[in-house]
C-alpha cells in the first residue's frame, strides 16, 4: 500500500512578541478510507512566459474521473520578489476562482474537487519566462 505524507513547518522569530513553531503531517488517503493515495501526474514543470488567462492543470489531461480524493501541489520556482503566478479555478475562456498569488518561491498545496470539472488555471504577473512546478495527488 503507498503512503504518501504531506508535511508543513513554519517557524519564526520575529513575526510576533513570541517565537513561533508550527509543524504538522498529513498521510493522504483515498476518499472514506485509511488506504493512501496511490496515484500521482508525476512532478510537471511549465515555462510560461505570457501574462494571459491559461489552464495549468485541467480535468481532461488527468485521471482524476470521479469524486475521489484529490491534492494539488504548484510551485513558483521563480526567485523575482515582484512578479507572481495568480492561481484560480475554473475555465481559462471564462472567469476563475482565484485562490491567491505565488511569487518567486513560493508554492501551495490544497484539495481539488476534480469532479467537478474546473480546471486549475494560471495568470503570470508579466510575460517574462518563469517555471512553474505541480502536481497532482489522487486515488
Amino acid at each position: 500500500m503507498a503512503t504518501t505524507t504531506a508535511a508543513f513547518t513554519l517557524t519564526s522569530t520575529d513575526l510576533m512578541d513570541n517565537a513561533i513553531n508550527l509543524s504538522n503531517t498529513a498521510t493522504l488517503t483515498t476518499a472514506g478510507t485509511t488506504t493512501g493515495i496511490t496515484e500521482t501526474t508525476g512532478l510537471a514543470r511549465k515555462k510560461i512566459a505570457s501574462s494571459s488567462l491559461q489552464d495549468l492543470i485541467t480535468v481532461a489531461n488527468t485521471d482524476v474521473t470521479a469524486a475521489k480524493s484529490a491534492k494539488v501541489y504548484i510551485k513558483n520556482t521563480g526567485t523575482a520578489t515582484d512578479k507572481y503566478a495568480l492561481i484560480g479555478i475554473g475555465d481559462s475562456s471564462g472567469t476563475p476562482i482565484y485562490l491567491g498569488r505565488l511569487y518567486g518561491n513560493d508554492w501551495m498545496f490544497f484539495p481539488w474537487d476534480a469532479n467537478s470539472g474546473e480546471d486549475i488555471t494560471i495568470t503570470m504577473s508579466d510575460a517574462t519566462e518563469t517555471v512553474i512546478e505541480y502536481m497532482v495527488f489522487f486515488e
